[in-house]
């Protein structure tokens, strides 16, 4: 690669800081306006829902210091950058959160950042705040589609912390040059391998966004203070492309109509909560049962075909069939193949310590056998997955998963997003009522409008 033009990270650091609303298109708008409702749904579910985030929860308790920033869902007020480790890690803990066409998760680092700083500072618009989540968005996604990912590297926390970092920096207005050293101290702290995503029995795959959410508060905030980066993050002989990456990245690609497309608008929302790479599976699987009215009790075997991520998910076959942990089941293609046939949905509520041992489930789990198929191996975009199911008097019928709600094919609406915040909201530690639930859902969709972007917490509290 060239070396004497600016590192990208200058690029990216210069149209962070100067983005505005009006530099966004209807689309680019509509996207982070929906990630920050999503963001704020699944992290009420989780505070009342998930186990895991326990010893998090202890630790931020634990710790005290002003109440700077909100905990959502518990009632808590803390320092910003325990609140973006607290809401960062409860963001992913269903992994419910918003993805990509291309997988990996960017709110659950970007939107706790960025609310989090924005209630220390105080009188940070909504138009702001979209602005900040919008170039998070964006610089997340152009690092994720033009980089050499051997799937080695976790990139949701590897790269959501520079986004997020770009997020937190725009808020609290920094100049691009103490943007760009924001970048650069956040590198410190840019981690995560996939062997927390794909081994079993570990809490911690549900909060990796919280590290990066943390990281990147602590990053913007050493900048405001006058802490220096460097120069070149990204390209530098040592730097980021060339050690996460081997050197395999498209500057072009990746700097092309900067500034002007923004590229968060093809964020996909979930409407099952469980692993992205599994909602195909699932939905052919809810397919083929009601296409053929099949009982599970009908059922002999079920072929789910695989490409290589998705076979993580099947390894190693007897614990993903019969998952230990809310955190394994929601990572576990037959569980949650099994669920879907049993249930003909997969919902939060299917999410629970019995859930997970549930007889009928685990009986139709056992019968969920992986065949291995390469043209399903995960290159760019989500892979499909592909179902075939044989019945106990010797019938056989198939079905790819093509079309499953929240692809897209089939985006998720502003009327569905807002129904799953609400089932998500009823599931907190401490429900807000209805009426603060519907003030919320308007606030996020008017958010352009509103003056501080603090009053999204306070309605919630």
């Amino acid at each position: 690669m060239p070396g004497t033009e600016r590192d990208v990270s200058h690029h990216f650091a210069a149209m962070a800081a100067t983005v505005t609303i009006e530099a966004l298109d209807g689309p680019a708008i509509e996207a982070a306006k929906m990630s920050i409702l999503d963001t704020l749904g699944v992290t009420l579910a989780a505070s009342g829902a998930e186990p895991a985030f326990q010893a998090l929860l202890a630790l931020v308790k634990g710790d005290g210091g002003r109440g700077e920033a909100s905990v959502w869902g518990l009632g808590l007020r803390v320092p910003a950058v325990n609140a973006a480790f607290a809401n960062g890690g409860l963001a992913h803990c269903l992994d419910f959160d918003d993805q990509t066409p291309w997988g990996q998760h960017a709110a659950s680092s970007v939107v706790p950042t960025a609310m989090a700083v924005s209630e220390r500072k105080g009188s940070v618009t909504g138009a702001d705040l979209i602005a900040a989540v919008a170039a998070g968005q964006d610089i997340f996604a152009r690092l994720r589609c033009h980089v050499g990912w051997r799937k080695d590297w976790n990139l949701s926390s590897v790269l959501g912390i520079y986004a997020a970092t770009a997020a937190a920096s725009r808020v609290l207005g920094l100049s691009g040059s103490a943007l760009q050293h924001a970048l650069g101290i956040a590198s410190q702290q840019s981690a995560g391998v996939m062997e927390v995503i794909a081994g079993t029995g570990s809490d911690l795959r549900a909060l990796y966004a919280g590290f990066s959410a943390r990281g990147a508060v602590t990053a913007a905030l050493l900048a405001e203070k006058g802490l220096t980066g460097v120069d070149r993050l990204f390209e530098g002989p040592v730097g980021v492309f060339n050690t996460f990456f081997a050197g395999q990245y498209d500057r072009d690609l990746m700097l092309a109509e900067l500034g002007s497309d923004y590229r968060g608008a093809g964020t996909l929302y979930k409407l099952w909560p469980s692993v992205g790479t599994s909602h195909s599976h699932i939905h052919a699987t809810i397919e083929l049962m009601a296409e053929h009215d099949l009982e599970p009790e009908a059922i002999e075997e079920i072929r789910v075909f695989v490409g290589d991520y998705h076979n993580l998910m099947c390894t190693p076959l007897d614990a993903r069939r019969a998952p230990q942990t809310l955190v394994d089941a929601k990572f576990s293609l037959p569980h949650l193949v099994a669920l879907a046939a049993v249930h003909g949905s997969v919902r939060l509520a299917h999410f629970t310590e019995e859930g997970v041992r549930d007889r009928r489930v685990r009986a139709v789990a056992a019968k969920v056998v992986p065949v291995e198929d390469s043209s399903l191996d995960w290159k760019l975009e989500l892979p499909p997955g592909r179902v075939e199911m044989t019945t106990t008097d010797g019938r056989t019928f198939a079905q790819d998963g093509a079309g499953y709600p929240g692809s897209p094919e089939r985006p998720t609406t502003w009327d569905g997003l807002s129904e799953k915040f609400r089932d998500c909201a009823a599931a907190a530690a401490y429900p807000p009522l209805p009426e603060q639930v519907e003030a919320v859902i308007e606030l996020v969709k008017n958010l352009e409008s509103v003056a501080d972007v603090a009053e999204i917490s306070r309605r919630l509290a």
